[in-house]
């Protein structure tokens, strides 16, 4: 079990994203545990709206009670859960000494459709991209994306939150990344530039 920050200091201010895409590399380190280990299992769900002070305090906290009371077969996991940008539950399961199960990914999966109903939310909504367009999250559905690059509201250097990253390696290097570099570069067509 993982304690960090307290329930209290988990708020991000408005700004947070314009904080966030001017950092170099898109470095989230200082928003996740430091000690757990690089291969640590990343899941991450995606709201289907921003969330409120409110709702980011209550869900943080709900959370927080989840992974403080995490277990695989009887053994305390080191877990750690957030809310990150009002928009994204992260969860992250340290495996060096104990092994997440599929119950016990059952259960996080079990607070996640709780959510979804106290908060009148989609968190497993796979079809919608939430870019960074002016340095402000913006959802568009799958089917969307190669409308907004032909009009150009997105291009190849647009960034994307790619929400498909497993470990805690990957979330700090992968989950931020221009369009242009990421798993849709394939389904679209960009201009030439990009």
């Amino acid at each position: 079990m993982y304690r960090g920050t307290p329930v209290n200091a988990w708020h991000e201010g408005p700004s947070i994203f314009a904080t966030f895409a001017a950092m170099n590399n898109f470095d989230i380190s200082s928003l996740i545990p430091a000690d757990f280990s690089e291969e640590s299992r990343v899941w991450v769900y995606q709201s289907s709206r921003p969330l409120s002070d409110k709702e980011e305090l209550e869900i943080n906290e709900q959370l927080y009670q989840f992974y403080a009371q995490w277990q695989a077969h009887g053994a305390p996991v080191k877990g750690w859960a957030k809310l990150l940008f009002r928009r994204f539950v992260v969860f992250m399961a340290d495996e060096s000494n104990v092994t997440v199960s599929g119950c016990s990914t059952d259960s996080s999966v079990r607070l996640v459709k709780s959510l979804e109903r106290q908060y009148d939310i989609n968190l497993f909504d796979r079809l919608s991209i939430t870019f960074l367009v002016k340095e402000q999250p913006e959802v568009l559905p799958l089917g969307q994306v190669q409308y907004a690059i032909d009009k150009g509201y997105i291009d190849g250097d647009t960034l994307l939150f790619n929400n498909l990253v497993g470990t805690k390696a990957d979330l700090q290097r992968n989950w931020l990344q221009p369009l242009k570099f990421s798993w849709l570069k394939d389904r679209v067509q960009l201009a030439i530039n990009n």
